[in-house]
């Protein structure tokens, strides 16, 4: 009885005692998805490895030698970003800023709003009205750009900042995610408790709701930024002065120029791979920001 149980327990042949022996098909399948997560996460960093590469090549090099072998022409091409037409990279940078940052900022306070609203107060017609903003993310936004520059038109503001800044101001989308996290993050009894101690509305969405909803804003505000800083339609319909043009339409007229003056290629590389560097420090600052609400969390918890 004993020998059989030895037996019993003895590991396999070629094996080390002591760890798991799962079915090798198994392995094999759990190994798919991290086959597929490496090739997708190749697929999107390729392109941001090839601008990182080719905006240090010259303009003889970005032809001439292998895709991702360095250059030596990064300091050069700065030096011709700055200088092509007095600086107006930097005009077209800050256009972008004051689209992305003041657009984000506008569209989250509404989104706040909106979304507070829609999920705290009942009123009649509240989910209609939550339909027709869901009804909103689903519309392209190449259906929405030519009714709201006729809009436009009508009042006279288009080539404006104002024609880039009024139609970002609401997003849907934001609306659907302060609602989602005010329903979850704002207790109703924590509103009703305001409410018995003579606050008023305002009070308690400015002074108790507004820190809870913290967290879910900074995403709002993140997702909103990065769609206005990469959005090229909007500006492509509403803006002719290239004074006022962002970042995306900048570099989409000097690529237009380069099928003439193939020396502007070097100049687009380089201010598309400029023109990533915000969004970074953007997200690395915000990344603070949800790692300090977290732990706040956890503290309060």
């Amino acid at each position: 009885m004993s020998s059989l149980a030895v037996r019993k327990a003895a590991p396999a042949a070629g094996t080390t005692p002591g760890t798991a022996q799962g079915p090798p098909l198994r392995r094999r399948i759990a190994f798919v998805p991290t086959l597929t997560l490496l090739l997708g996460a190749l697929y999107c960093l390729l392109p941001v490895a090839w601008v990182l590469i080719a905006a240090t090549k010259s303009g003889r090099e970005l032809f001439s030698t292998f895709t991702f072998l360095p250059g030596s022409g990064f300091t050069r091409n700065v030096k011709d970003l700055n200088a092509y037409r007095g600086g107006i990279y930097w005009k077209w940078m800050g256009n972008s800023a004051l689209y992305a940052g003041l657009g984000a900022l506008l569209s989250t306070a509404v989104s706040a709003l909106s979304g507070y609203a829609l999920a705290i107060y009942r009123f009649r017609g509240r989910e209609t009205v939550f339909g027709v903003l869901m009804a909103g993310v689903l519309m392209p936004p190449v259906i929405l750009a030519i009714p709201q520059y006729l809009l436009l038109a009508k009042a006279d503001l288009t080539d404006s900042y104002a024609s880039v800044l009024l139609p970002l101001i609401l997003s849907p989308y934001g609306v659907y995610l302060a609602r989602i996290y005010s329903s979850a993050a704002v207790p109703g009894d924590v509103v009703e408790a305001g409410r018995m101690d003579g606050a008023s509305e305002w009070r308690i969405f400015s002074r108790i709701a507004l820190p809870m909803m913290v967290p879910g804003l900074v995403t709002v505000f993140l997702f909103q930024f990065v769609a206005v800083w990469n959005n090229f339609l909007l500006p492509y319909i509403m803006l002719s002065d290239d004074e006022k043009f962002p970042i995306t339409l900048g570099l989409f007229t000097l690529l237009e120029q380069g099928s003439n003056t193939p020396a502007l290629y070097t100049l687009v590389i380089t201010g598309a791979l400029l023109a990533i560097v915000p969004l970074i420090a953007l997200f690395l600052v915000i990344q603070r920001f949800w790692s300090l609400d977290l732990l706040s969390g956890a503290v309060k918890s």
